[in-house]
């Protein structure tokens, strides 16, 4: 593999296991990341071992309107309370979060992927087709995302397929100017002229040579649109365009309790927007941490 002196070596893929280890020991140096990657990786296992850690059934109706640590008529303690059908908000919240992790894992993958390929095409191969995939991005970018993410929703119906379409779709022109303004950077390497003269195809070099190269940029960027992703599934669960009923959804339990916040039981409404708080605070100081290692790397 051909370097120079004045270009980064090529990431070869059996260097991957080395990197994401060096990568972890040094997040360890960075307080804010660490504290980060703690909180996700807290709502991770809880949303992996929901039935083990949900003390009651999230959609069993027991006892309405118990405040914080009322005592369960069959046993066990509301230790968040109960909402206003008598559900518990502690085990709607953890299986909340594993919906919301779930969706928003899959959908910001789903729009790395669209965001990529058409990053790597529009960077490496330039031209009519850099213009052409320019401008239809540019035009999407043009809108503001949560009113794309509400005409997207309203007008295909809410479903968790429909909420990573959206999100794919309103995500994935964003993901590919990052990429393309990488790709455009690295194809003047060295490397990548030694890899051509080598008689190498296009997409092999995009795949191979170039994107293992931009991954620093785009692991950051990854973690806070999984952040952004969060704050839109809550957003149009919220708006009563999330993820459908009667499953818990972290914006459709606010928007469910919120009429209840000023008649003596604001606990309903404000510990699920404590979730999201929470997680996507998590997701930002991870990719504030990770910033910081790329920086070491």
């Amino acid at each position: 593999m051909a370097t120079s002196t004045t270009d980064a070596p090529l990431v070869r893929p059996d260097s991957t296991i080395v990197n994401a280890v060096k990568a972890v020991a040094l997040l360890r140096e960075s307080p804010v990341g660490l504290f980060g990657a703690l909180i996700v990786l807290f709502f991770v296992l809880l949303a992996i071992f929901a039935p083990l850690v949900s003390p009651f059934d999230p959609n069993a109706t027991i006892l309405p309107f118990a405040f914080p640590g009322t005592a369960a008529p069959d046993g066990g303690v509301f230790l968040f309370g109960t909402d206003h059908l008598g559900r518990d908000i502690l085990s709607r919240i953890i299986w909340g979060g594993q919906r919301v992790l779930f969706y928003a894992t899959v959908a910001t993958i789903s729009a790395y992927i669209v965001g990529i390929i058409m990053g790597l095409a529009a960077g490496y191969f330039r031209g009519y087709l850099d213009e052409i995939i320019s401008f239809f991005a540019n035009v999407i970018l043009s809108f503001p995302i949560m009113v794309l993410y509400v005409l997207i929703i309203a007008k295909v119906g809410a479903s968790g397929l429909n909420i990573i379409f959206a999100v794919v779709f309103a995500s994935s022109p964003g993901i590919m100017r990052i990429v393309r303004g990488v790709t455009m950077d690295i194809a003047t390497r060295d490397y990548i002229a030694a890899s051509q003269t080598r008689g190498e195809g296009p997409w092999y070099i995009m795949l191979v040579e170039i994107l293992p190269n931009a991954r620093s940029p785009l692991i950051v960027d990854f973690c806070l649109r999984m952040g952004y992703t969060t704050i839109t599934i809550g957003a149009l669960g919220f708006l009563g365009l999330g993820l459908p009923p009667p499953d818990p959804d972290w914006g459709g339990m606010i928007t469910e309790t919120r009429a209840f916040v000023t008649g003596g039981f604001p606990h309903m409404a404000i510990l699920p927007a404590c979730a999201v708080s929470l997680l996507v605070l998590g997701f930002n100081l991870l990719a504030d941490g990770l910033r910081e290692v790329s920086l070491k790397d």
